[in-house]
């Protein structure tokens, strides 16, 4: 029996794993009926531009979240360090300790990467910008700041294919915890108190 979804919105969870497990070309319709509970009508219903469509209201959907979880707490935050450390808390959790795909890192190494390039780019950008930004306040020379937080993107999603190709979230948690070291590490000319997060001793 299919299930009942009242609004498109419902559905976006549903592909987003889809699309995680299997890539953008292995999400073929049948596996994302099967998926969502939804009929062929009831899916073009809902995304009258098909399967592509589908892949970047998921996209749209995975780049608000980001937008208010972690880009905008890191420009915004009138504590940059304590949001440094902030997103590295909260990318574990998205990512599940390394057990989730990061769709936008797996769409970006895909053969549907020109159909998104824009969205994709885009995504990293402000991800790379919004943490140099943090970084610089904190303390960091900008062009230090720029490249840590390069590396620390670049890390980032390197951990997650890594422990999920090893299957060892424990990577995953390392390695997060050494680019956390990096970004919150006091610099030379910084004096203590700025460089602390929000509430260390």
């Amino acid at each position: 029996m299919a299930r009942t979804v009242a609004e498109r919105s419902d559905v976006l969870p549903l592909l987003a794993e889809v699309f995680r497990e299997h890539g953008y070309e292995g999400a073929s319709l049948s596996l994302i009926s099967k998926a969502t509970g939804l009929g062929k009508g009831s899916l073009y219903h809902f995304f009258p531009g098909g399967k592509e469509e589908m892949a970047g209201a998921v996209l749209a959907e995975i780049d608000g979240w980001f937008e208010a979880n972690v880009f905008r707490p890191l420009r915004e935050a009138e504590d940059p360090a304590a949001a440094v450390a902030a997103m590295f808390a909260t990318v574990a959790d998205y990512f599940r300790s390394g057990r989730r795909v990061c769709l936008v890192g797996a769409l970006s190494l895909s053969d549907a990467r020109d159909r998104f390039a824009g969205r994709l780019q885009d995504y990293f950008v402000r991800w790379v910008e919004a943490l140099a930004e943090a970084l610089g306040r904190a303390g960091h020379p900008s062009a230090s700041a720029g490249m840590l937080a390069e590396e620390t993107v670049g890390g980032i999603q390197g951990a997650v294919v890594l422990a999920r190709a090893l299957d060892r979230p424990e990577v995953f948690e390392r390695i997060l915890a050494g680019l956390r070291a990096r970004c919150l590490a006091r610099p030379a000319n910084v004096p203590a108190q700025r460089a602390q997060p929000a509430g260390a001793a």
